[in-house]
């Protein structure tokens, strides 16, 4: 049996990780963990529609406003992927994507570690080069899929 973790918040729901999940599942009798790291959430369509004050957006930056929306997006994807034949778990990690691995790492082995980020040019996981520091920190494959761009 195959044991995946995967990184998202963002993109938790996107096509492209559901996508993959279902490959992953398809293929060989596999069991997913997903961390949704409660990060600070701002991206260009978020901002769009949020309330202007001297025009700039109001973003809720608080950590219980982050841990609640990230609880949100894991419940949805928990539900979208029900239909996945695949024993799929997961919980909401420290907002540092890097220690929300570690402490899901904690007791538990993974074959593969699975990140899902924003397209190149607005993921912030990228910039901060997060597929690679995790292979590096943890010695485990990662596997990096991207939304898209057209969904921004």
């Amino acid at each position: 049996m195959r044991r995946y973790l995967v990184v998202a918040n963002q993109t938790l729901g996107a096509d492209e990780l559901i996508e993959l999940i279902n490959e992953r599942a398809r293929s060989e009798p596999s069991e997913f963990f997903i961390v949704v790291p409660a990060t600070p959430i701002i991206d260009f369509a978020q901002m769009a529609a949020m309330p202007m004050m001297g025009g700039l957006p109001v973003v809720p930056e608080s950590p219980e406003d982050a841990r609640k929306v990230a609880e949100e997006r894991l419940a949805a994807a928990l539900t979208q992927l029900e239909a996945v034949q695949a024993q799929i778990e997961g919980r909401v990690g420290d907002p540092d994507p890097v220690r929300a691995v570690e402490t899901a790492l904690k007791g538990q082995q993974f074959d593969e570690i699975i990140v899902s980020t924003l397209p190149n040019r607005v993921s912030h996981w990228l910039r901060q080069d997060l597929p690679c520091r995790l292979e590096r920190k943890f010695g485990l494959p990662v596997i990096h899929v991207a939304q898209h761009s057209n969904r921004e």
